[in-house]
């Protein structure tokens, strides 16, 4: 179903030239089509920032439920950014209290990058909370990935997270949990999809807080849960929204940071990603790269266009399909008028009528 392109935003540009189906505001208002109001927070650093706003507003459109989907982009100010990044916010981003005063039907939530050892020490912490608090009584659902996943588990139920020795990064096998929840419709049982995280929240945290894990991974541990109710707040440690590219361009930063002294040690290849050949590739120029630092010459340019030719998307589909429930069932719990009272006959502790199903 159809994204609208309701301001300039360049990714509404981007994803029409790669197929997408995107309608000029006066297009939509010709259709007699229910909308769904989406908001994005994203709180990706500057390197990353337009790549997850595409990755995302590209889930969002390939969803299936018949209504035309506005999604509006915003941060937070206290994230420290560049005169670019800056600039691109300025010129197509909304401010927040605008989007509460005329109201969402669901809200999106990235991750960022922190410098803290706990959470709530972060800049954005306050603001983030601060909207979170707003969300939960105004919006049908609100959708977590990654970072933003342990910063609510942390606000809502003190869970903690708990840190790695070694950087989790890669694409990993998992297995749904639980294969009636409506979430999880038209979802294979046993699927693939990334992670990219130095931290981890395990199942016996998620469940000893009420929530319900509803897939994960033996070697990697929760991909997706949900807060008691089943569907207020759905919480990714991995990473449905990422594009076939994207650890490719993540290593290319982490390898970057080695090579400028940013970071001690070079970064593994990502693991279960790349075809044999393109990890052989891979770790034949990061080997290269450890000699050039060590001998203080230049390192070489990473092999960004080989290695994609490499680079399989395996999760895909998947990511769609939990998506595109996600949005069915924000369409089915919220009011035609967004300005009528939230979910009316709809108890609030079961709000999919999960538990008198049972």
């Amino acid at each position: 179903m159809p994204l609208v392109a309701h301001n300039d935003l360049p990714t509404f540009g981007v994803l029409r030239e790669r197929g997408e189906v995107v309608l000029s505001l006066d297009r939509a208002r010709a259709q007699d089509i229910r909308e769904l109001h989406i908001g994005f927070l994203n709180m990706m650093p500057d390197a990353a920032l337009t790549a997850t706003e595409r990755q995302f507003i590209r889930l969002v459109g390939s969803s299936n439920p018949i209504a035309q989907f506005y999604v509006y982009p915003f941060s937070i100010p206290e994230l420290k950014r560049g005169a670019e990044a800056e600039d691109h916010i300025r010129k197509y981003y909304f401010e927040f209290e605008q989007l509460a005063a005329s109201g969402l039907d669901a809200l999106i939530i990235t991750g960022a990058n922190v410098i803290n050892p706990s959470l709530d020490q972060e800049a954005f912490w306050d603001p983030l909370i601060d909207i979170v608090h707003w969300a939960s009584s105004n919006v049908a659902s609100i959708f977590c990935s990654c970072l933003a996943t342990h910063a609510l588990v942390k606000h809502f139920h003190g869970l903690n997270r708990q840190h790695r020795e070694q950087k989790l990064w890669g694409v990993y096998e998992h297995t749904l949990t639980q294969r009636r929840h409506p979430l999880l419709r038209d979802v294979n049982t046993r699927f693939f999809a990334p992670h990219s995280r130095y931290n981890d929240v395990s199942r016996a945290q998620f469940e000893s807080a009420g929530l319900h894990v509803l897939a994960e991974s033996a070697a990697v541990g929760v991909h997706l849960a949900v807060s008691p109710d089943q569907f207020r707040v759905v919480y990714f440690q991995g990473h449905p929204e990422y594009s076939a590219i994207s650890l490719m361009k993540e290593c290319k930063r982490e390898v970057n940071r080695y090579i400028t002294g940013e970071r001690a040690r070079p970064p593994r290849v990502p693991e279960n990603y790349f075809t044999p050949e393109g990890e052989k590739i891979a770790s034949a120029y990061i080997n290269e790269v450890i000699r050039a630092v060590a001998n203080r010459v230049p390192a070489p340019e990473f092999p960004e266009t080989e290695l994609a030719k490499y680079a399989d998307n395996t999760w895909g589909d998947t990511g769609k399909a939990i998506v595109n429930n996600w949005l069915g069932l924000v369409y089915q719990l919220t009011n035609l008028n967004r300005h009528e009272q939230f979910m009316p006959g709809v108890n609030p502790d079961d709000p999919l009528g999960l538990k008198a199903d049972t």
